[in-house]
């Protein structure tokens, strides 16, 4: 079953695969490093102008590493979690200091780099370098747990190592990076959380939770809120940060929010996350 399922899915990839920038052929390892970090719950139409415009400024990682942490924090823009920038600065870091500026093609040495956690530096081998690794997103785990577990998605919040396994053991041992990215393109275009298009579905007939009468229904998990919350008090006190190529006085930060407890708050988490640097009395600016 499980080699009939990889067929199916590669087959309707060939067909239906949206043609993404960081999928072609002359993707470099860095560029599917990128994506990968960038699409952390980001939608793809965000992302592929911002990943477009992180590569024409820092086609590799030495050229990201010469440049200021509070640089990488300004290009990520509005793509939202703005630690995700700092914690590509400081893998680009380690690569030059560790790798002569290159992307490691190990998993292990990938895993070592800072801020790269086990589903990155897997789809960075895989999708990178072809490797042969399980590639475990939240759109491959709903799949695999409809298709062959029966229930309507990931059981736990992290996979387990049976799951792994069990995800590993159906991976082709030709082209394996067709099988990852044909998994995960199914979950993110037809086996959604919400809307299910079953009846498009290229391997509906082996699906177990479609055979049980889609027991639970999809998905219940809900996008996070964000209007008034200290996501969106962070954001608009980094927009006005990015905006400005000098320092900013604390009357600039005050006006963009009424609640003052919140602000507070939340100027205090971006200083403690390394986003924001106080600078003098009442001064901030991003990191240098």
């Amino acid at each position: 079953m499980t080699a009939s399922f990889s067929l199916a899915v590669r087959d309707w990839y060939a067909a239906n695969a949206r043609d993404l920038p960081w999928r072609r052929p002359d993707a470099t390892p860095w560029g599917v490093l990128v994506s990968e970090v960038m699409l952390q719950q980001t939608p793809v139409a965000r992302v592929t102008p911002a990943w477009e415009a992180w590569l024409t400024r820092w086609p590799a990682p030495a050229d990201l590493a010469m440049a200021a942490p509070g640089d990488a924090v300004r290009e990520w823009g509005r793509l939202g979690y703005p630690r995700r920038a700092l914690r590509l600065h400081a893998a680009a870091a380690a690569m030059v200091e560790r790798h002569d500026g290159s992307v490691p093609s190990s998993y292990d040495d990938l895993i070592a780099l800072p801020g790269i956690g086990s589903y990155t530096a897997a789809a960075v081998a895989v999708f990178g370098f072809g490797a042969r690794h399980e590639v475990l997103d939240t759109n491959v785990r709903r799949v695999l747990a409809r298709v062959f577990s029966g229930t309507s998605d990931a059981t736990t919040a992290s996979p387990t190592r049976s799951e792994r396994d069990a995800a590993l053991a159906m991976v082709p041992r030709e082209d394996p990076s067709r099988h990852g990215v044909a998994v995960m393109e199914l979950g993110a275009l037809v086996c959604t959380a919400r809307s299910p298009r079953c009846d498009v579905c290229p391997v509906s007939a082996e699906c177990a939770w479609l055979s049980a009468g889609r027991p639970d229904g999809a998905s219940s998990r809900r996008p996070q809120l964000y209007a008034g919350t200290d996501r969106q008090v962070r954001g608009r006190l980094l927009a006005v940060l990015r905006e400005s190529t000098d320092v900013v006085p604390k009357r600039a930060l005050d006006i963009v929010w009424d609640d003052v407890a919140q602000r507070e708050r939340s100027l205090a988490g971006l200083v403690e996350d390394g986003l924001v640097e106080p600078v003098g009395d009442g001064l901030y600016r991003l990191p240098t």
